[in-house]
This record gives C-alpha cells, sequence and structure tokens, in this order.
C-alpha cells in the first residue's frame, strides 16, 4: 500500500448507493475523547472529495458533529455516519464518541462496522478505556488498524508511539503491530520541533510529500534510505510470519528477495482476516490544501486491506420463534435482513433509523417486519409489526441524500419507522426473522426526575418514550415504592445529554431530585396493639374492637396473618376486613412511612356489635391496633443492599476494596480473571451506591466495570435510620 494507482474521484462527494457489497468497506474509527476522530473523518471526506477545501459540506456545515447539542458540549455524543467514495468504493466511515458515558453508541458502531481504526494521540497516548475496547475487538476477531494524530505537538513522537501501541495492542505478538509509513520532517522552527510534512512508505520505499497540500510522489536519497532500512526490515519479516504462504518466511530468510506486489498482498491479507494491524500516521490539511498528511495512505489501506462486508461472519439470525435461520452471508438476492443501529428524531422529516442491511436489498416504500426483542428491561416493549419503510437516503452532514436502495453490507437511513427502534430488525413482511441483539452496557447511574409544570407533566410521557427508543443504553423505571420516575444513565455526560435533549427535541422541561432507594420498615421486638373503632352519630354508628400481636419474622417472610381467635368475639365475616386494614396500614408504614414487612400480625380477641359493625369499621381497626403496637415497639429501618460485582485491573484492587468498606459494603471475594484483572464481589447497601458509576470511573481511570444486583433488605445503623426519619419527617 503506498505505490497504488488510485483513481480520485475527483468531485464526486455524491454519496450514491453501492451496487455490490464487494465495493462497500464499512470502519468505525475508536479512540478516547479528544484523540481527533471527527477531524480525521474530516479529513478523509476532503481528501475524497466530498467536502469543500474549507471541510464544510454544500450547506455551510461540518459532516460530523453536526448536531447542536454536539456543539454545546463541544465534543461528539453520537455515532455519526460519513459516507465517502474513493477508487469506485463506498467508505461508510462511522465516527463514534470516545468518553465513556457513549459507550451505547461505540458498540452500535460496532457491530454496523467490519474494520476498526483506532484513533491515537500523540500527545495523550493509550488510555485504559481504548484498551478494553481493542480487547473486546481481539474477542471477536474485528481486523483493526492503528492511526496516530497530533503529531504537530510539541514533543510529539511517532517512534515512540509506535513502541506504546505495540505494548498496549500487541501483547500477545509485538511483531503483528508495526508501522507502513514513518513521517517524514521539515526544517525546524523557532521552536526547535521539525514538522511533520510527509511519509516514507517502508515497503515502497517511496516519499510522498504533502507539504504543498497535495501529495506528491517522488524516489528517496540515497542517504534517506538507510535509516528506513530496520524498520522496512521489520516490517517485511513480520508480514511474512502471518503470510498464509508457509514457504516464504524461508525464502526470505535464505537471501530470496521478496517481490513488494506480493508483500502487499499478503500485508492485504492478514489486516483483512484480523492478524496485522498497521499503524498509520495522519494530520488534517491545513487551510487552502486538498489533502490531509497520510489520507491518501490511509484510504489505500481501508479499501485494499480491509475486509469486504461478504468476508464478515454473520450475526445470529432465528425466526422470532427462536428458530435459527442459515443465510448465505451477505447475498443481496438473500431474504432482508437489516438491523437498526441507531434512531434519531429530525424536528422536519420526524424519526430516522440508521440500518445496516445484513443480507437481501432494502428498496424504498416497501413494507417490512419490524422485530424487537430482548429489551423489555429497559423499558422496550417486545413487538412484531408489519411497517411501511420510507424514502432511503445517505447523511451527510444535515443533509439526507435519497438513495435507490441499499445493499447487502451497506448503511443507509430509512424515514418513517414510527415503530422500530434502535436494536430492531427489519426482514421481509411474509418471512419475519430476528438478529441476536448486541451487548449493551448497563445504565448504573440513577437520575430521578419530575416535570417542571402541568404543561411539562402532559409531554413528559411521549418524551421519555422517545427517548429511550433512540438510546437502548438508558433504562426507564417507573418506581412503584418511591413513587419516583427514573431515567438510569451511563453517566453524568449521558445524564445532561438525556435532560437537554428532552429540553430541546420534545419541549419537555423536567427537575432532577434527589434519588430515593427502596426503604422498608419491621418490628424489632414483639409488641401487642389494641384498635377502637367506635363512633355514634345518629342512624348507624361505627363499631369494631380488635386486639392484635405483633413479632418479628426472618429475613423475606412478608406479612403474616393469623388468626387466633376463639368464642366468636370477632365475627367470621369480620376477620378478613381485620386482615385488610393491617395490611393496608402496613402498605403505608408504621414509623416513616416505608412498607412494613417480616412479621406475623396475631388476631387475638375483639369486640362487635350486631348493628354498627361492618367492614369498614374493622378494616380501620386493623390499622389502628397496628399503628397502637408499632408504638410501643422498637421498629427498624431496612435499606436494600446489593451484591456488586466490580472488574478491575490488579493496580487498582487496593483502592476499589477500600472505596467498597467505605461505603459500608463487606467484601466477600475475589478472583483472578485473565491476566491482570481481578472480579471483586461486594455486599453494600444500595444508599452508598448511588454514584457509584460516576466514583469508580475516576477511581480506575475509567478502567473498571462493574454490575449490581439486589440481594436483601436488612437493617439501617440506628445514627443513619434515625436521619432517614427526621428528613422524612421534614418532608
Amino acid at each position: 500500500m503506498g505505490d497504488k494507482a488510485h483513481t480520485h474521484p475527483g468531485a464526486a462527494g455524491r454519496a450514491t448507493a453501492a451496487d455490490h457489497p464487494a465495493s462497500v468497506r464499512n470502519v468505525v474509527l475508536v479512540g478516547h475523547s479528544g484523540s481527533g476522530k471527527t477531524t480525521l473523518v474530516e479529513a478523509l471526506a476532503l481528501t475524497a472529495g466530498a467536502v469543500n477545501r474549507a471541510g464544510r459540506v454544500e450547506d455551510g456545515g461540518t459532516v460530523s458533529d453536526y448536531d447542536d447539542i454536539e456543539h454545546r458540549q463541544q465534543r461528539s455524543v453520537q455515532l455519526s455516519l460519513v459516507p465517502v467514495e474513493w477508487d469506485g468504493y463506498k467508505i461508510n466511515l462511522l465516527d463514534t464518541p470516545g468518553y465513556a458515558d457513549f459507550v451505547g453508541e461505540l458498540r452500535a458502531g460496532l457491530r454496523a462496522a467490519d474494520a476498526a481504526l483506532f484513533v491515537v494521540s500523540a500527545s495523550d497516548g493509550v488510555d485504559g478505556s481504548t484498551r478494553m475496547v481493542w480487547e473486546e475487538c481481539a474477542a471477536v476477531g474485528m481486523p483493526r488498524a492503528i492511526v496516530i494524530t497530533h503529531l504537530e505537538a510539541a514533543r510529539a513522537d511517532f517512534s515512540e508511539m509506535t513502541r506504546v501501541c505495540a505494548e498496549a495492542f500487541g501483547a500477545d505478538d509485538p511483531d503483528a503491530v508495526l508501522p507502513l509509513y514513518l513521517p517524514l520532517h521539515g526544517p525546524e522552527g523557532p521552536d526547535g520541533h521539525a514538522p511533520v510534512t510527509g511519509l516514507t512508505g517502508l515497503l515502497s520505499q517511496r516519499l510522498f510529500d504533502y507539504s504543498s497540500g497535495e501529495r506528491k510522489e517522488s524516489e528517496p536519497g540515497e542517504d534517506q534510505l538507510p535509516g528506513i532500512e530496520e524498520a522496512r526490515n521489520r516490517l517485511i519479516e513480520g508480514i511474512i510470519s502471518e503470510s498464509e504462504d508457509e514457504t516464504l518466511m524461508d525464502r526470505y530468510l535464505g537471501g530470496e528477495q521478496v517481490d513488494v506486489k506480493t508483500l502487499i498482498e499478503d500485508l492485504e491479507r492478514a489486516v483483512a482476516r484480523g492478524a496485522f494491524f498497521p499503524v498509520l500516521a495522519a494530520a488534517p490539511a491545513a487551510e487552502g490544501a486538498r489533502q490531509g498528511l497520510g489520507t491518501v495512505e490511509l484510504l489505500e489501506l481501508i479499501t485494499g486491506g480491509f475486509p469486504t462486508p461478504l468476508e464478515r461472519d454473520q450475526p445470529l439470525v432465528t425466526t422470532p420463534e427462536g428458530q435459527p435461520r442459515e443465510l448465505k452471508p451477505c447475498d443481496p438476492a438473500g431474504p432482508l435482513v437489516a438491523e437498526v443501529v441507531k434512531t434519531s428524531s429530525d424536528p422536519y422529516v420526524g424519526r430516522i433509523s440508521l440500518v445496516r442491511v445484513f443480507s437481501g436489498t432494502l428498496r424504498p416504500d416497501e413494507t417490512v417486519h419490524v422485530s424487537g426483542h430482548g429489551l423489555a428491561d429497559r423499558g422496550h416493549e417486545d413487538h412484531d409489526v408489519d411497517e411501511r419503510v420510507g424514502a432511503l437516503s445517505t447523511p451527510f452532514g444535515k443533509q439526507q441524500r435519497p438513495v435507490a436502495h441499499a445493499v447487502a453490507g451497506d448503511l443507509a437511513c430509512v424515514a418513517k419507522l414510527n415503530r422500530a427502534e434502535t436494536g430492531d430488525t427489519l426482514s421481509a413482511k411474509d418471512d419475519p426473522l430476528l438478529m441476536a441483539p448486541w451487548e449493551m452496557p448497563d445504565p448504573l447511574l440513577p437520575l430521578a426526575i419530575q416535570a417542571h409544570s402541568k404543561p411539562d407533566e402532559d409531554k413528559l410521557s411521549q418524551g421519555l418514550s422517545r427517548l429511550v427508543a433512540e438510546d437502548p443504553t438508558m433504562r426507564l423505571e417507573q418506581n412503584q415504592d418511591t413513587h419516583q420516575v427514573v431515567l438510569w444513565c451511563l453517566g453524568e455526560a449521558h445524564a445532561d445529554v438525556a435532560l437537554e435533549r428532552l429540553r430541546s427535541r420534545y419541549g419537555v422541561q423536567v427537575d432532577v431530585v434527589p434519588h430515593k432507594v427502596s426503604l422498608r420498615e419491621t418490628f424489632g421486638t414483639r409488641a401487642a396493639g389494641r384498635g377502637r373503632h367506635v363512633k355514634q352519630s345518629g342512624g348507624h354508628g361505627q363499631f369494631a374492637i380488635c386486639e392484635i400481636e405483633v413479632e418479628p419474622l426472618p429475613g423475606g417472610s412478608g406479612i403474616e396473618f393469623v388468626d387466633k381467635v376463639v368464642g366468636g368475639a370477632v365475627p367470621r365475616q369480620f376477620i378478613p376486613s381485620v386482615e385488610k386494614g393491617v395490611r393496608a396500614q402496613a402498605a403505608k408504614g408504621v414509623a416513616a412511612g416505608y412498607p412494613l414487612i417480616d412479621v406475623r400480625v396475631t388476631l387475638l380477641d375483639g369486640k362487635a356489635h350486631s348493628v354498627d359493625s361492618s367492614d369498614a369499621a374493622f378494616q380501620t381497626a386493623g390499622a389502628l391496633a397496628l399503628r397502637e403496637a408499632a408504638a410501643d415497639a422498637r421498629i427498624h429501618l431496612l435499606e436494600p443492599v446489593a451484591e456488586v460485582t466490580v472488574l478491575v485491573g490488579d493496580d487498582y484492587v487496593g483502592p476499589v476494596m477500600s472505596d467498597l468498606s467505605g461505603r459500608r459494603g463487606r467484601v466477600v471475594g475475589t478472583e483472578q480473571v485473565g491476566t491482570g484483572r481481578t472480579l471483586v464481589r461486594a455486599e453494600v447497601p444500595e444508599i452508598e451506591i448511588g454514584r457509584y458509576a460516576v466514583d469508580l470511573r475516576s477511581l480506575s481511570h475509567g478502567t473498571a466495570r462493574f454490575s449490581r444486583s439486589y440481594v436483601r433488605h436488612e437493617p439501617m445503623p440506628s445514627q443513619i435510620a434515625e436521619r432517614v426519619r427526621e428528613e422524612a419527617k421534614d418532608g
């Protein structure tokens, strides 16, 4: 790659539909926030002729980060598709957010792509979260390449960054992470920094000078070749070691000169099957320039080395009933199977679904079957409905450019799919199919909200349903215990974007309120109570007296009601009324207003009146008796306890365990997971982990993950319980 001829598409920035999967390349850009992914996408679009020299599309906007929220946040918060054409190929560039809160958008990009470009800043290096994504890609065999950006930064060193990348990404085989080009430096400036002005192709041994704003190719001088010899020999050995020709290494070591064309073909095959990971350099074009440094080389790598959709393993496909269905990989003539990888709302067009077609060909105005299964726990109901596809288009900045069809392997936007949500499958109306959903991160940061005003309250439900339809990493909870509406998010930035979308897109203003956990009450001691409800006010009066005894039960017992009345002191027909009153009062609580659980209530005695006793009177007496018993007993407040499982690097195990202990947690076990990671299990009161998603990220520098699940309720420490009771009184 580097001596290949290519045909520049000129001004053909038109993003047309691809005619065959072999002409499509789907590439996701991955990297930490600020690494330069969006800038790189725009540089590639400029080089491919898709934007003008100012890096703008026809309407004056940029091709990526065009959302108003992204402008205000000054970072990417959503997946963006930027299609370009190069050498007769359609390249779908998927720009993902680098911030951890938007990992759901990253996962969607990984699902839609067939290869990944890892963008690494020369000034920041490789962070822990980028390493984790690399491991995820390695687990599924996704082909990858590395692009080093920000070479203009002071003290930026391409050779050092290549070494860092080999150490971070090449743990199994450092010789599989090697540069294809070395930077050419111009004269030193006043600050002693020599800018990168071009590249030297290690295989082709050609110079590519970008200093004029366009790529110019030339022969290196005799004095320049020795400087690349060591890197070139190492690259050749790395390529040959991954060659499918097992005799090539012996021939090379025997002194045979391997043809450059053979090396490039072997390199492309090794990259396509995820066995070799080339390192390249890139920089945006200077003002007025037509090409950014390294962009041609990157486009050549994408079209020549990255796999076609035909080479990707097909995700599992079943019928809606769960029967496996074998399909020919990426067949444009096969049964339609497409997946909604992103859902967004446009104020003028309505709902727009970004779709990856895995089989068949999607066309406008046809009726498709929409299947959505497996996300019920996040507020997404299972559904099987037929919908008519609207116009097909491909996005370019804020524009939507119409296309005639989308073949297997391609990506397109579909308008007016009102029922389809992110993760849903589109298939033929008469042959419904379902794709297994991709793994979604669990939202673990609760955001309790309430409508700001009555008009907002009327719009809140619809706004929230649209919000979670767009973002399956968000979970909507209507908590029946605390009567709160809770949005579960991935982090603070995720929550901020959710609130802004509610306000700006759906016109709903909400207030954030303190999140409550589901507390309970129970009796700490045995107690007796007498409920007397006697009233006479003309006509039929009210008469009911009952005597009860309450005793605590083991956790998980609920409320047990026992009848020990003798001699008909309480008539048979009114005993269920007493129980009903007791249970109603228990649901309201007896001390701080939280439901009462884990007690046995025994009805011992009572009195009735032949005329004035009634069902309602004995319900009231039962409730009064329980309240009187509570007044004479020690009432415990019970708090929910969660099992927290933290997967963390060995370097952070100590701080994580110490932090959990500070949250009143009990570590119940640890175990080694793979190399350099530990799984820590602890039981922690839920009231202590409301912000754990944020705090753990800070504590572990973004490298730890955790899950939580409810275990039981247990007594809250007295000093904390007293504070909760006081807050309940004030409320």
